[in-house]
């Protein structure tokens, strides 16, 4: 039987065309996309990061502005954001719940891949695009999103956003092969917003639980990772109860996945079940801005310092400094123990006593402010106000006119948010009268210098920097009053040869025309001791000494306080010798601390050093020192200023309210109409000065009962000490001032008559605050 072979047919030449040209078109389209992947990481179709780059990624870091007790202050910046290492993150490894959070809520296969998560892409194509689940999850890595924060989107279109992607997956391939993975997270976490003006995990774990991040618990850190999908609407000051129910699907998620490194849940069921029920605590929420927090006045100054020195400091590249996006770290002098202590003291003060007294005497004058000032006066004051105002500037740059700004401000009434000692207060009330409302607080200044360094550690410009921006100790010159009276006893020390105890008629004197009155009778027509006539604030003895100075007198005085640190204005004339000369807190600060620092002169300093990011010194700062006065003339000033707290206008810090029994010396001071009151707290290690009075200085009380330096500005001063004397872990020292080594026969005065004044005083009331 035949056997037949089946013949092969040969597929038509149309078919293998086909096919040939699908492996082509497929072949092609590979090529096209490693091309286009290789063109797009090569920068050639737009942006892609360097490898300089890469190893140094840019990101706006605010400055932080740095305590001496290594507090941070404050920041300045664009975003307060500061970088952290993981190590600090986690505490080396101790506290790895942030972590855990982390990685089971935004990526739980973070350790498994290479930047980009097949199964992720995949899921969100299938399910998203192909199946429509808007529920499905998102595909980005940790490291693509960290991709995305280092290097923003610029285009917005669909193909935009998909050309986005793409390069999103190469620089997330390009820093999984240049950092490790622990690097890569913090790197994340020093990038995310977590809302309430917080950019990085510190300042977010600072602003919502006042804590390191590596001391959150399991359930703070599962908040603040809750936080990276909607700040806002998962915000637990906003939306509180969506927050926690974004706090337990992260707390979920970690104890639905196991920690691949021990195999064990980031979250045990037990540990879920408790911190599921927890509500969350906010009383430690404390949002970070320019206005809030400690020292805010001192860091505005440094604000502006800093950005003079960066205009003439430039990095390795060429570029200047940038403060507000470099990261600079600046190391202050300020010391926050004593800076809370400050601030309390103003607050407590000006809020519980001052202006109370001064709204109760503002009722009897139905309310105005302004003494003795016409109706032309105030208008322009108020004027000048108005044109201060951000409103004003606004209406400026949106064209309005004149007229018809200061007709807005008459008559338009508007809402706005106001001051008050017990808090903001929402209001609706015209502008204009909205200045006239402000200019019824009393302010205050105060600074603090510590004796020897000049390193300033307290720092209170004004009573509230939000509301009050001017800042009382740097930039207003105001009449010192009495506490010019050391610069004149000064120079009767070291020019007239003089002694504490030399004694001198309280009789009336007149330089020229001008015959100063005395702010009390006690022992008019008498002769006294310097000791006493300066404890006492004697007007008359001032004057005496200042003509006994002869036609140079106020010469050779302004050219003691030139020597202490002193550079405002002085006009030469005899009325300096009671204090008609304005100076700025500052400056007094610096001159006081003189007589403690025995005899040189010590220009406060505010900061100590200049970092960058990475710890590297830029600058460090020494003050300029220089001998302004003789330690023996030192010496004795200080012993006559002793006599001021001790027996003197500044007696009641001894009393029974503040019980301040340590060595000090001190001068209270109060101008003409009792517009501007001061004191100066000398103690052997820091010296304090204190003004307190009104914006304008039309502005003040009528009378002397609390129109004082004993009664506005020294209880400042008492509350202060009082707090840091009982605050231990700062050990103030308690000793007295240190004599300078020289000859007993430099200090070898009489005594006697000083102490027989003091006898015939003794029956008096030593709390008597009724004098100058």
């Amino acid at each position: 039987m035949a056997q037949y072979r089946k013949k092969k047919t040969k597929p038509a030449s149309g078919s293998r065309r086909g096919i040939s040209a699908v492996w082509i078109t497929f072949a092609s389209l590979w090529v096209a996309l490693v091309l286009f992947f290789t063109m797009l990481s090569m920068g050639w179709l737009g942006f892609m990061p360097s490898f300089e780059e890469l190893e140094n990624p840019r990101s706006n870091l605010a400055s932080e502005v740095w305590s001496a007790d290594g507090v941070i202050l404050g920041y300045i910046g664009i975003e307060n954001r500061s970088n952290l290492t993981y190590s600090q993150i986690t505490d080396n490894g101790k506290n790895m719940n942030l972590i855990h959070a982390l990685v089971a809520t935004e990526d739980v296969r973070f350790y498994e891949h290479a930047g980009i998560d097949a199964r992720s892409l995949a899921r969100v194509f299938f399910k998203t695009l192909v199946g429509r689940h808007s529920s499905s999850g998102g595909g980005s890595t940790i490291t693509q999103q960290l991709a995305k924060n280092l290097f923003p989107r610029e285009r917005k279109s669909k193909l935009g956003l998909v050309y986005s992607k793409f390069k999103e997956w190469i620089v997330a391939v390009k820093l999984e092969h240049n950092y490790s993975k622990e690097e890569i997270l913090a790197m994340y976490l020093n990038t995310v917003d977590f809302g309430s003006n917080a950019y990085g995990i510190e300042t977010a774990a600072r602003t919502f639980f006042d804590k390191k991040p590596s001391q959150l618990n399991v359930d703070e850190a599962a908040v603040l990772v809750g936080l990276l999908k909607a700040p806002t609407t998962y915000s637990p000051i906003l939306n509180p109860d969506k927050a926690e129910k974004r706090r337990n699907v992260v707390m979920g998620q970690m104890n639905n996945y196991e920690d691949p490194l021990t195999g064990e849940k980031y979250l045990a069921d037990e540990d879920f079940e408790k911190y599921k029920e927890k509500k969350i605590d906010m009383s430690h929420y404390r949002p970070i801005s320019h206005n809030d927090g400690a020292a805010p006045y001192l860091r505005e100054y440094i604000r502006n310092y800093m950005k003079d020195w960066c205009g003439s400091h430039k990095k390795s590249n060429g570029d200047y400094y940038d403060v507000h996006k470099d990261g600079l770290r600046i190391y202050t002098t300020i010391d926050s123990r004593l800076q809370r202590h400050a601030e309390k003291a103003v607050e407590k003060h000006m809020k519980e006593v001052i202006q109370p007294a001064f709204f109760k005497e503002l009722s009897r004058r139905k309310g105005n402010p302004f003494n003795n000032l016409s109706k032309e006066q105030e208008e322009h004051f108020l004027t000048m106000a108005m044109k201060a105002s951000d409103r004003y500037y606004q209406m400026k740059q949106d064209g309005a006119s004149e007229s018809a700004i200061k007709k807005y401000f008459k008559e338009e009434k508007v809402a706005m948010r106001v001051f008050s000692w017990n808090g903001p207060i929402d209001t609706v009330m015209t502008p204009w009268d909205s200045l006239v409302y402000v200019k019824k607080f009393l302010n205050a200044g105060l600074m603090s210098v510590e004796t020897g360094t000049g390193y300033v550690k307290a720092y209170v410009g004004g009573i509230n920097y939000r509301y009050f921006k001017y800042d009382n100790v740097i930039q207003s010159r105001r009449q010192v009053g009495s506490t010019f009276k050391p610069f004149v006893y000064t120079m009767a020390l070291q020019d007239l040869d003089m002694n504490p105890y030399t004694l001198v008629p309280n009789t009336e004197v007149c330089i020229g025309n001008w015959c100063p009155r005395n702010s009390s009778h006690q022992r008019e027509g008498e002769m006294v001791t310097l000791k006493w006539a300066l404890a006492n604030s004697i007007n008359w003895v001032s004057a005496y000494l200042m003509k006994a100075g002869g036609a140079n007198g106020p010469n050779m005085v302004i050219n003691i306080a030139r020597k202490m640190g002193v550079t405002s204005p002085i006009e030469p004339v005899p009325a300096i010798c009671v204090g008609a000369a304005e100076i700025t807190v500052f400056e007094m600060a610096g001159a006081m601390a003189t007589f403690a620092n025995q005899g040189e002169y010590v220009q406060p300093t505010f900061i100590t050093r200049i970092e960058d990011n990475k710890g590297k010194l830029l600058e460090s700062f020494t003050p300029e020192r220089r001998e302004a006065i003789s330690p023996r003339i030192a010496w004795m000033m200080i012993q006559m200023m002793k006599g001021v707290v001790d027996s003197g206008t500044g007696a009641r810090l001894r009393g029974a309210q503040f019980k301040l029994s340590y060595p000090m010396a001190g001068k209270t001071g109060t101008t003409q109409n009792n517009s501007d009151c001061w004191f100066v707290g000398i103690t052997p290690k820091m010296t304090t000065v204190v003004w307190t009075g009104g914006e304008l200085r039309s502005i003040h009380f009528r009378s002397m009962e609390f129109g004082q330096g004993a009664r506005q500005a020294l209880p400042i001063f008492g509350h202060y000490m009082r707090s840091v004397y009982d605050d231990n872990t700062l050990n103030f020292y308690r000793g007295d001032f240190t004599r300078p080594n020289l000859p007993e026969s430099d200090f070898e005065w009489d005594e006697s008559v000083y102490q027989m004044e003091l006898d015939e005083e003794m029956d008096e009331d030593i709390n008597n605050t009724s004098i100058w």
